[in-house]
């Protein structure tokens, strides 16, 4: 195995584990995550919706089958900490460092999978 193909895991399983961690949240204490979300300026339904497409968004990206799904996944990935980010930003909280470790993350995973899947 190669050093990139090694990279690409780390930095993908690091992202899933992470994405996972949220989306556990969103679904085991819904209440406190609508209440969040209200906070941020989101409407509070958008809560378990989020969170069963970033569970599929996850399937695309790791199951490696449909190429240009897997570019929509990582873009939908991408748009959303961007702009969880500027959320946390424009009400003044400035808890949002983990959102830049998971775009840190994602950004990893896709240029190394780029590099990797010659996709």
């Amino acid at each position: 195995m190669n050093a990139p193909k090694i990279i690409y895991w780390i930095v993908t399983t690091l992202f899933s584990l992470t994405t996972l961690l949220a989306v556990s949240k969103y679904f085991t204490k819904t209440v406190e995550m609508q209440s969040a979300f209200t906070g941020l300026g989101f409407p509070s339904y958008i809560v378990l919706p989020l969170g069963f497409l970033k569970l599929c968004g996850l399937g695309v990206i790791l199951w490696n089958r449909w190429p240009t799904l897997r570019e929509w996944a990582y873009a939908g990935f991408v748009f959303n900490i961007i702009l969880a980010i500027s959320a946390h930003l424009s009400i003044n909280q400035y808890d949002h460092y983990g959102a830049y470790v998971a775009l840190i993350l994602i950004l990893s995973s896709y240029f190394f999978g780029k590099k990797i899947f010659k996709s």
